[in-house]
Parts: C-alpha cells; structure tokens; sequence
C-alpha cells in the first residue's frame, strides 16, 4: 500500500497550516479521496497508518520526518521523490520517454576527477524551516504534483532494463534518508567535558575570542626562531612560504608531505603547528559550541551527496572525526557502542561485479589483499595492496603499473570491469553501478576541448581524457560498494526493528562509507554484533544473489569510539 503525503492541492481545502494523505493503488492510482488535516493531526495519522506498513510517497524525506520524529513517530518504508529523481537522471537504464528525457536534460556532466553534488538543490539548513508553511517554494509540491510525479517514476522503472535492480537501488536510497533522519534526530553520544580536556591537553587553555592557543604560540615562537623572522604569522600560507624560500627551503606548497621531505630546523614546530591548528579549526572550542548540544552531535548528513552515491554532511565535518577527538564520542551510561567495519569492501566489490572465481577464493580470510598475496605476489603483502588499489584507483604508472600485468593474469575477470569502465570514460561516455546509479556522459565543453588542432591541446585534451578514465574506473567499484552499504544500513534496521532492543526503532548512531557504529544497551551487544554479521551477508545476496564470496566485517563492543580501531 502506497500513501502520498503532500500539502492539498489548489482548491482543495487549501489555507492555513494542512496536510493531505492520499492511498494509492500499486500502479500509483488514487484510492478514494485524499483525508485533509491539520498539521498537529498528521503525527497520530501516520501512526495509525503504520500498522498497514505502507510505503510513504513524499517529494524529500527531510521536509517531512523530522516532524514526525520529534513527536514520536517512525516509518518503516518511503518513497523519497527527490532522491529518486537524481537516480532516474542519470542512470542509463531507464528508456527514453518525455519525463526520463526533460530529467536528462537538467542533469549535470562528470568531467571530472572530483564528482559534483546530487543534482538536487540543498535543501533548507536544519531547523529553520517549517514544514507546511505557504508559500509553496516552501513546502514542496501539492499533493497532485506528488502523485503525479510518482506514477512517471514508477512507469521509467517498470519499463526500464532492469526494473528489479533499480527498484532496488531507490528502495535502499529512501531507507537511507529515513536512517539519516532517525541518525541526525538521535544524535550520536558526545562528552563535552572529556572533548575539553582533549583539547587542554593538546591546546593548553581555551583561549580569549580570536587568540591563539598557548601550545600554538609556543611553536609559533620557535618557527619564527627558526626562519629568522619575528614577524611571521603562522597561519598565513603565502607569509610562511616567503619565509621558507628566504630560509633557503624550497618547496612549491605548504603542504605536509612535501614539508617532511625537507631538512631544516623549522619544518618539526611547521608540522606541529600546521596539525594543532587543523585540530582548532576542526573540532575545537567554537565547533563545540556549535555542534554539541544536550551531550549529543546532530550534523546534517546528505544521502547521495556524491554522484557515486557515497553520504556527505553539510556542517560539522561528521564524515571526518579526528582520531584526536574519538574519545570523546562516549556510550551513554549502561550503554555501549557496536562498530562494524566492513573490511576491504570496494575490492571485494569488484569481485562480485566481475564474478571473478580466483578473487573470491582470495576474498575468503578476513585480509584480502594477504590473499591476493599468497596467490600472485610471493607473500607480499604491500604490493597486492598496491596493485590492486591502483587498479581500482587508476594510479597505473609507476610501482603501480609494473605490477598490473601479474593482477591481470591473476584476476582477469574482475579487472576488465575497471579497464571497461576506464575506457568508456576516456571516450567520454557514462558508466553505471551495478544496481544501475549512472555516472552521467561528459559535457559538450569536454568534448569540444578533445577536438584538437595542435600538439599542446592533444597532450591536454589526453590529460583530461585520462582523469575522466581514472574517475570512470573507479566510479563503478565506488558506486556499487555504496548501494552495498546502504543495503546493509537498510537490512540492520530491519533487523533493529524486529529484535529485543529497545525503540526507538534505529539504534544506528553513525554511518561512514563502510562503517556502521549502534548504540545499544550494553546487555543486548552480543545481539547487536549477530545483527550487523546477519545484514551484511543478507545485502551480498540482495545485491548479488547466491555468490562464493564473503564480506567479512569485523565487529567490536566499545564504551569509547577511540577503542574501536
């Protein structure tokens, strides 16, 4: 059973603050007439409509639970709109027709080595808006816009090449914009007062609005000791590296790795300082105040925040936490953190995708690549890492390039779904996921710059061709390891659901890629752990059916999240 929900329609009891539910039949067909209510009726509405268990139609997740949540309700299923859209845009496996054709004409290029952001508009920051407000910028589309718009999305899947494979695809988007609501209405535990001490310990005293730490100082005094200059101001980049060439250190950048390179008395306070002042800038005293509230961190994550399909955040840097800072990210009292890593996801990936016997029996300990090792490498364990992370990456030059030919030999399989990938990118074309996620073609603009007249535009227009092929390469792997995650995210929440531990219904506390951390009483953690073993072997066969190839993750139960690694 299908209910859409979306502001009345013009004409249809329209004014003040109301919303209207619609039942539709599985072809998207109105069922009856939509129920219009108030907005403070919508929260016992869909309660009571959650014992059918249907699936919720609305043009975004974020502009309708985190209402529903704040006043107590969760949703089993949904149909995101918005997410749904972006995935139909692009995906080469939905047929032309007038809605797939006007979606693709809006949608963005991938040129590039740096993937664009989802091709739908940000949404509002958090908490600061209303949910049925008028005008109607603000809500969304009514709810005939709603209706309609799902039925053209269900008709482009229904007579796309492989309508179970992208039903699939969009069911695991929407149950990760209900995850990333029920993530961000939660909160993940955070200690204010250990995050503090932290900082003295590393910092020294928080220190008056717009100074400078007294660790800071000192290094900044040794710096300047060092270059000769007294007046030097450290967080300057262009200031710095004037000092450094007067000091006789060339270098082109600032940059760490190219810093270490270097002999000189001043690089050891540089890289000191250049690290604390990360760490201030990151995750100290002003992101406290501003992202911890109620001993709880609540950033913005945004599903399918890269074209791969990969989550991002908007604030807060919740994709990044600092190994400095993980201590204080504390399970709350009587409770415990469960973390699962799923290890060496992307190239166990590329096994599935390739249906590659010799890298699945390589794939079966819990360290691939010591696989990969034992079966091609001589034991060694570094270059099978290296080779296959170059051929997943495009890094096929160099140490990297003189060991593909042995991968090759080894996994033939599997790598020619990365040159494939490559090749088809190079000629400008796009590229999908295994559930059907497309990487979009190049733009005109890049093919008119491989049109070349003169020696200096071939090199560049080669230069770009081989960025795209390494963006390509890598975006099937990356793309299909994402619909992978987000099956097991969708899995470990049904399991939640169904299990001894206490509501709310999502224990999941974060998310990162390929890592999933529940908070959970401590008592139920051993049931906890079978659950996220249970999801992940449960995603492998809904992704890829009955296959010989083992997703191992590791799972450990920690109070402190700097203990889980």
């Amino acid at each position: 059973m299908y209910i859409a929900v979306a502001p009345p329609s013009p004409g249809r009891h329209a004014g003040g603050a109301r919303v209207a539910l619609q039942r539709l039949d599985a072809d998207g067909t109105a069922r009856g007439e939509a129920a219009v209510l108030a907005r403070s009726a919508l929260s016992a509405a869909v309660a009571e409509a959650e014992t059918g268990r249907p699936r919720w139609i609305w043009a975004g997740t974020r502009s309708w639970y985190p209402e529903l949540l704040a006043a107590g309700v969760t949703v089993d299923r949904c149909w995101d709109l918005g997410l749904s859209r972006a995935i139909l845009a692009s995906t080469p496996s939905c047929r032309s027709s007038p809605y797939i054709d006007r979606l693709r004409s809006g949608a963005q290029s991938a040129d590039g080595v740096e993937p664009p952001r989802t091709l739908l508009p940000p949404p509002p920051p958090p908490n600061q808006h209303s949910l049925f407000e008028e005008p109607r910028a603000q809500v969304g589309p009514f709810l005939d816009d709603v209706v309609e718009e799902f039925r053209l999305q269900m008709d482009a899947v229904e007579h796309s090449r492989d309508p179970r494979r992208l039903n699939l695809l969009i069911a695991a988007e929407s149950a990760g914009a209900l995850i990333a609501g029920e993530m961000e209405h939660e909160g993940l535990p955070w200690r204010r007062d250990v995050h503090e001490e932290l900082l003295e310990s590393m910092l020294g005293p928080r220190p008056p609005e717009g100074g400078r730490p007294a660790a800071m100082e000192r290094l900044a005094a040794e710096l300047r000791a060092a270059l000769g200059n007294p007046g030097l101001n450290p967080d300057s980049p262009q200031d710095v590296l004037r000092a450094l060439h007067r000091a006789g250190i060339e270098v082109k950048t600032t940059r760490s790795w190219e810093l270490e390179q270097q002999q000189h008395p001043a690089v050891g306070p540089l890289l000191a300082y250049k690290k604390l002042s990360r760490l201030l800038t990151a995750n100290g005293w002003t992101w406290l105040d501003t992202w911890i509230h109620d001993g709880r961190f609540r950033p913005e994550y945004v599903v399918g925040g890269v074209v791969s399909g990969r989550w991002a955040s908007r604030g807060g840097g919740a994709l990044q936490i600092p190994r400095q800072v993980r201590d204080a990210v504390r399970a709350d009292e009587g409770h415990v953190f469960v973390v699962a890593d799923a290890a060496q996801l992307e190239p166990r990936v590329l096994a599935a995708l390739g249906r590659d016997s010799a890298l699945a029996a390589a794939a079966r300990g819990r360290d691939l690549y010591q696989g990969i090792a034992d079966q091609g490498f001589g034991g060694d364990r570094a270059k099978a890492k290296l080779a296959m992370l170059g051929a997943m990456y495009g890094a096929t030059s160099g140490e990297s390039g003189r060991l593909m030919p042995q991968l090759t030999r080894s996994y033939p399989d599997a790598i020619a779904v990365v040159e494939v990938a490559a090749r088809a990118g190079e000629a400008g074309d796009g590229v999908s996921s295994h559930l059907g996620r497309g990487c979009p073609p190049a733009s005109e603009a890049w093919r008119q710059k491989q049109r070349t007249t003169t020696a200096e535009e071939q090199r560049r227009a080669d230069g770009a061709a081989r960025a795209r092929g390494r963006f390509t390469r890598n975006f099937v792997v990356q793309a299909s390891a994402a619909e992978w995650a987000l099956c097991w995210l969708a899995e470990i929440r049904r399991r939640l659901a169904a299990s001894d531990i206490p509501s709310p219904r999502s224990r999941i506390a974060f998310f990162l890629h390929d890592e999933v951390v529940l908070h959970v009483p401590a008592p139920l953690a051993a049931q906890a752990e079978t659950i996220l073993e249970d999801a992940a072997r449960a995603a492998t066969r809904l992704i890829f059916g009955d296959i010989p190839l083992e997703f191992a993750i590791s799972v450990v139960s920690v109070t402190s999240y700097a203990d889980a690694k």
